[in-house]
């Protein structure tokens, strides 16, 4: 017959939490998407221009591993394709324009305006595939464009010759960050010299920075040669 466990051995030791401080699990990050990867990729270009954007960064901003992200893009060149569209989305006047000119100058000006937001996405634009939402930007000007009365066999080089002073007047803004006090040096050297420069000196073109004002008033140009005669 078997002997008999004594209780202080029969009993199984007590765990001692009394005093300790509860363990907190770490917080888990979000599913990983294609959503919160083209999201988080926007954030990074923003932060770092488009060399700022590698894989590996952009997985440590993510907390998950480069491998896991294959899962949900082909490559970087995938990404900033769904990164520039992204930042592309047109969602339209907030109430219907009333005549074909201001509806193109909203959908331009709103185009400028992403872009300058996301100041990487206009080097991006001219080399990377064009998404949905850049798509439909054209689709809706080249639409616009033809209900206006622009010959069918003129709308490209409308959209074209638009496309263009959209990108120009774009990256031109972007590129050219003068202070006060930079461009008051360079207008003060064109008085010095105002026998070689007399035109732009009188006009203080190194002094004019009204930007939105200059591209409207450009576009506007551009549209009075598409207008019907």
């Amino acid at each position: 017959m078997a002997a008999k466990r004594s209780g202080a051995q029969g009993k199984r030791p007590r765990r001692i939490t009394e005093g300790l401080q509860p363990v907190h699990e770490p917080r888990s990050e979000p599913p990983l998407s294609r959503e919160r990867i083209v999201a988080t990729a926007v954030e990074l270009l923003d932060a770092q221009g488009v060399d700022g954007l590698t894989m590996r960064r952009l997985a440590d901003r993510l907390g998950s591993g480069v491998m896991s992200l294959y899962w949900h893009v082909d490559n970087k060149e995938d990404v900033f394709d769904l990164a520039l569209d992204s930042v592309l989305e047109y969602r339209g006047p907030p109430q219907i324009a009333q005549d074909w000119r201001g509806e193109v100058v909203h959908m331009l000006e709103d185009w400028r305006a992403s872009m300058l937001r996301h100041p990487w996405s206009a080097s991006l634009l001219p080399r990377r595939a064009l998404g949905p939402n850049i798509l439909s930007r054209l689709e809706l000007l080249s639409k616009t464009l033809s209900r206006a009365g622009v010959a069918e066999a003129d709308v490209n080089v409308a959209i074209w010759s638009l496309w263009n002073y959209v990108m120009g007047a774009t990256i031109t803004r972007a590129s050219f960050d003068l202070s006060d006090d930079d461009r008051a040096a360079g207008h003060q050297r064109l008085t010095r010299l105002s026998e070689r420069y007399p035109t732009i000196e009188r006009s203080r073109l190194l002094l004019d920075n009204d930007w939105d004002g200059a591209f409207r008033k450009g576009l506007g140009f551009l549209l009075d040669g598409l207008s019907p005669r």
